[in-house]
């Protein structure tokens, strides 16, 4: 499964309102060229379902989910939706997991062990009457333990709010062949208080949850990095702000960095989707 160097990474590609207006903007993203176009998890929801969505509009684009939370999703169920989509699409979906946080373990009725809950997710993927191939699913691993697992068991890893030298560090971890495609925020916006406070908005609630905060610590922020929103020394460090030629350096440090791909979000002061910030960043397609 190829991905290509440069991705699309959307939550309005998923929550618009107009499911038309996705399928267009899909096929759009389509013919520029998109390696993938990535939709979160956010909310749970039928996922998979607005996967087809887009695979049904486009033509050449992976689809990629980053990522389906295990705790909301059973692995029998995931298993059978993959190898549907598969059969009427080809090899273009590529299943993105994630093991959230305790909360959402606690609300499925689990205990939150998210290395043994991941393992045994993937054991039931490999189990099922339609497997989920190795290669056709990653991890949306930052901790360590979770990197090593997702290099054994998956095609790579899919980080969320991670700097140019975490990629690297997770390269050194994960060896050559792994996939490795970090998440990249980005504003179009040369403004620094205007761009900061677009990119705040989104990020916020994600820099409050314990385990991107965690993962943010490790990385060598401060407590105080972290609070209110995020400093400005962190939101620009995990978000790619300003002309174009200033985000793609950002992207060229996460490939030089060894990553194999990286997922652009458009963070867009608007609302609905950033169609006019997708079409400035083509050119960095890959």
């Amino acid at each position: 499964m190829n991905i290509g160097k440069t991705g699309v990474w959307s939550p309005e590609l998923r929550l618009h309102r107009d499911p038309a207006e996705i399928a267009d903007a899909a096929a759009e993203l389509d013919s520029q060229g998109w390696g993938a176009l990535w939709i979160p998890g956010l909310g749970g929801g039928d996922i998979l379902g607005d996967a087809e969505r887009l695979l049904s509009a486009t033509e050449h684009t992976v689809v990629a989910t980053g990522v389906l939370s295990i705790w909301r999703h059973p692995a029998e169920e995931t298993a059978v939706g993959h190898a549907r989509l598969r059969k009427d699409h080809g090899h273009r979906l590529l299943l993105g997991l994630g093991v959230s946080d305790a909360t959402a373990a606690q609300r499925a009725g689990g205990t939150y062990r998210p290395l043994a809950a991941l393992d045994g997710y993937l054991d039931r993927l490999d189990s099922a009457p339609d497997p989920v191939p190795a290669d056709e699913r990653l991890v949306g691993a930052m901790a360590p333990k979770l990197t090593e697992l997702a290099a054994r068991r998956s095609a790579g890893t899919h980080p969320f709010l991670v700097t140019p030298d975490f990629t690297a560090t997770a390269r050194a971890a994960l060896g050559d062949a792994p996939l490795l495609a970090p998440y990249q925020a980005v504003v179009v916006d040369d403004d620094p208080r205007r761009a900061r406070a677009t990119a705040r908005r989104f990020l916020a609630p994600f820099i409050e949850m314990r385990h991107y905060a965690k993962s943010l610590l490790r990385q060598g922020f401060s407590q105080d990095d972290i609070a209110d929103g995020g400093s400005d020394r962190l939101i620009d460090s995990v978000v790619a702000w300003g002309t174009i030629e200033a985000i793609d350096a950002r992207v060229r440090a996460h490939l030089d960095a060894g990553a194999t791909h990286v997922a652009l979000h458009a963070i867009s002061p608007r609302d609905g989707l950033p169609r006019t910030e997708w079409r400035e960043l083509a050119p960095l397609v890959r």
